[in-house]
């Protein structure tokens, strides 16, 4: 007999009856009205929110401005950090690595203009010190005078003669692969001068004069004084030890140089860490983090570009004021050769820049990037459903993937990067490869990921168990 009580009514259902919360008292009206509720407060809030985008940064809490005012200071400190980081980590790797320095320098072994100009210089420094006159000494006094008359008429081209003899010697040493060998340990034993010269001090295989840094080819004129003795040309033998400088580096800044290479250098390692550590700090106190990430990312990419249009615009200057006796071809190519791996460290600062910003981008909220990140599911899912049809079961490794496939995935990204750091010279090549590497181990992930495993598991005992493919 039913009670006329409307709440034991309800008491009853809620005991386990089939019609629970369809009575008088708690029947949908009831829950039409919670519903109703909440979503009138679902509406207040979305309400309040329009109004403080619609305000702008004003309506903004205290707290959040002066977050972004550090945020967006530190992301610009990290941008003016980098192109100085950059020239702290190229000046701190030619002076205190050898192997480096050797490497920067081993090119110009092989470039005809630098060929050239040594071969030019050293032949003329030799034909200086070569002593004609003493042709006469091995004869007999009263014929002194009648061969140093006939010399005297054919002196002029007896000289080119010997010149043009001593240049092909010369030309031949410089083109053979004993000069590289021999210019790899001109430039080893003067690595030591380097960096005395940094220090304000010279000595060694390379010297300061004025406003000048030279390289002695004293080794170089030895060989070659060698060769012409070999060559049946005795009077090299008395040739005197000469010290002729070659010109590397010429400008009047040169002291204001290296001031700056001696600044850059004690900075070293340090500044790139404080570039990055800005960026970090700039990221985690801005209130879009995502949008920060872009955005750092982006202005220190910007900041290395800004760098190697210095370096082309100081090149164009640097050339320009060059004396005029001085081969602007052998200038160029020295120039170049000097600032090459920093150009290469200005492309990878870009290279990474552009990649971080690109990924940060593709994880947003945007339509575009909604969208490649469909296609990218889309098109690995198929494959995995193919697989599937062709019988591959990924059983527990597919419900371990679903489950800790975000963390995973960022332990990648993690240890992509300190592969990055710890590589000691990274070019563009090893940052694309790196990646690359990076990309196939979130599709391998994607590829393993089963998106039913989740649903399996937290359905749990109700219904029927069912095998997962």
């Amino acid at each position: 007999m039913p009670t006329d009580e409307p709440g034991g009514e309800r008491d009853g259902k809620r005991d386990g009856e089939p019609g629970a919360g369809s009575g008088p008292g708690d029947g949908p009206g009831d829950g039409l009205a919670e519903l109703r509720a909440r979503l009138s407060a679902v509406e207040a809030q979305e309400a309040r929110l329009a109004e403080q985008l619609a305000a702008g940064p004003a309506a903004r809490p205290p707290r959040h401005r002066v977050r972004s005012f550090f945020a967006a200071l530190l992301i610009v400190l990290a941008c003016v950090l980098t192109p100085l980081g950059a020239l702290a980590l190229w000046a701190r790797s030619e002076i205190s690595d050898t192997d480096r320095y050797l490497a920067t320098m081993a090119p110009l072994a092989e470039d005809p203009r630098i060929k050239a100009a040594v071969t030019d210089r050293v032949t003329a420094e030799i034909m200086k010190k070569l002593p004609l006159d003493s042709l006469l000494d091995g004869l007999a006094p009263d014929d002194k005078p009648k061969l140093g008359a006939l010399l005297g008429g054919v002196g002029q081209a007896l000289e080119g003669g010997l010149s043009g003899f001593v240049h092909t010697q010369v030309e031949r040493l410089v083109d053979s692969d004993a000069f590289v060998t021999l210019w790899t340990d001109v430039n080893r034993d003067a690595h030591a001068a380097v960096v005395q010269m940094v220090t304000g001090q010279g000595g060694g295989a390379v010297e300061v004069h004025g406003n000048t840094v030279v390289l002695d080819l004293a080794p170089v004129i030895a060989r070659v004084k060698s060769k012409l003795v070999d060559q049946g040309i005795p009077l090299a033998s008395r040739i005197p030890e000469i010290h002729t400088s070659y010109p590397l580096v010429q400008s009047d800044a040169l002291p204001e140089i290296r001031t700056a290479l001696r600044v850059l250098n004690l900075a070293g390692f340090w500044v790139p860490v404080l570039a990055g550590a800005c960026a970090l700090g700039g990221v985690l106190l801005a209130a879009r983090r995502r949008r920060a990430v872009v955005v750092a990312s982006l202005g220190m990419a910007g900041g290395a570009l800004l760098l190697g249009v210095g370096l082309s615009v100081f090149r164009a200057v640097y050339l320009d004021r060059l004396p005029a006796d001085v081969d602007q071809a052998a200038a160029q190519a020295v120039y170049d050769t000097l600032v090459r791996y920093l150009r290469s460290a200005v492309r990878v600062v870009v290279t990474l820049g552009l990649l971080v910003a690109l990924g940060a981008w593709v994880i947003g909220p945007g339509r575009w990037a909604r969208t490649v990140r469909g296609g990218w599911r889309a098109g690995l899912g198929g494959v995995r459903r193919a697989a599937g049809r062709a019988g591959l079961r990924l059983g527990p490794v597919g419900r371990f993937v679903h489950r800790w496939k975000a963390p995973l995935g960022w332990l990648a990204v993690a240890l992509t990067a300190l592969a990055f750091v710890l590589w000691s010279y990274p070019t563009v090549l090893v940052t694309l490869c790196l990646a690359l590497g990076l990309l196939a181990v979130l599709a391998v992930l994607e590829l393993l990921d089963e998106p039913g495993a989740g649903r399996a598991e937290r359905a749990g005992p109700v219904g029927p168990s069912r095998p997962v493919a």
